[in-house]
C-alpha cells in the first residue's frame, strides 16, 4: 500500500492549523503545508480545489478534501483517520 499525500493549507497564528498539524505531527504523517497567509496562487488553488473553503485549515488526502481540523479530529475519533492514510 503506498503512502497517501497528505496537503494542508494554513496561516500563520491559526489555532485550528495547529491542533491539525499537531495530530498529524503525533500519528508521525508527512504532509506538505502551503501558508496562505498573504494570499496568492496557493490561496486560489485551494478555493479551486475546494470552492467552498473560507477557512484554514484546508486538509486533502490523495486529492480527497477532507475539511478543517474539526472534521480531521472527527476521522481520528471515529477510527477512519488511520484508514485514509494507509495505516
Amino acid at each position: 500500500m503506498s503512502t497517501p499525500k497528505v496537503e494542508i493549507y494554513t496561516k500563520m497564528y491559526c489555532g485550528f492549523c495547529h491542533r491539525a498539524k499537531s495530530l498529524l505531527d503525533e500519528k508521525g504523517v508527512e504532509y506538505e503545508e502551503y501558508d496562505i497567509s498573504l494570499g496568492g496562487p496557493k490561496r486560489d488553488e485551494m478555493r479551486e480545489r475546494k470552492p467552498d473553503a473560507n477557512t484554514v485549515p484546508q486538509i486533502f488526502i490523495d486529492d480527497r478534501a477532507i475539511g478543517g481540523s474539526d472534521e480531521l479530529a472527527a476521522l481520528e475519533r471515529q477510527g477512519k483517520l488511520d484508514e485514509l492514510l494507509g495505516r
